[in-house]
């Protein structure tokens, strides 16, 4: 198996346990994750009052590897802007499409848009 990079909104869907959610659960040990899609997946815990200092703790235990959205990774993500704005793909999305480029590695995702992407190989969950 590649490696993996894992999306916000699989992550999520693990969270919320929706579907997909469960196969997002059994990879998460040794998946990759951007700095961004971190902060995306917090946000929407502190949205909905659910993000505590237990929560964080328990992520930091899953065994995810957390990747600093670094200046490459800027530049792949802007590069991507043009091939993925008619799908209307945000920045956290490019940032963990530019990651798993960088690491050769496939996105996981809970977005149907990203099915036809053909630059990266993509796991969409659902």
């Amino acid at each position: 198996m590649s490696d993996l990079v894992i999306d916000s909104s699989a992550l999520l869907a693990s969270i919320y346990n929706e579907p997909g959610g469960d196969k997002v659960a059994r990879i998460l040990a040794g998946a990759k994750m951007s700095s961004v899609n971190v902060a995306e997946v917090f946000t929407k815990l502190a949205d909905a009052r659910r993000l505590s200092d237990e929560f964080v703790e328990t992520f930091s235990s899953l065994g995810i590897t957390v990747f600093d959205f670094d200046i490459s990774q800027a530049r792949k993500a802007a590069e991507l802007r043009p091939l993925t704005k008619h799908l209307g793909l945000s920045l956290g999305d490019r940032s963990c499409l530019a990651l798993a480029i960088q690491l050769k590695a496939t996105a996981v995702t809970a977005d149907k848009e990203w099915a036809n992407l053909t630059f990266c190989p993509v796991d969409v969950i659902r």
